[in-house]
């Protein structure tokens, strides 16, 4: 399960970088419940784990492409949310 929630945040990374009219927000649970960080006038932030054991090189490589899609999208600036109103732009 974890894997196809990840499989679709990459596809809603993919999406909101190509600036695509379809954000498919609704292919996971995971992406269902981030969107409204993932979207414009939301905020995240993303760790990304990396191994230096010679025997997770493969995934540690996956892992870092993973976080290039994520560093190249951008959905414009994060806003400052009181009681669900924007109160300003930061």
């Amino acid at each position: 399960a974890i894997n196809q929630s990840l499989s679709s945040l990459g596809d809603v990374f993919e999406a909101l970088s190509s600036r695509s009219k379809h954000v498919p927000y609704r292919n996971s649970k995971l992406t269902y419940l981030l969107k409204p960080c993932l979207s414009a006038g939301g905020k995240a932030l993303m760790f990304v784990h990396v191994n230096p054991d010679p025997a997770s090189a493969y995934e540690s490589l996956t892992s870092l492409r993973f976080a290039v899609k994520v560093a190249g999208c951008e959905v414009g600036p994060a806003a400052r949310r009181i009681n669900g109103h924007v109160v300003a732009a930061q």
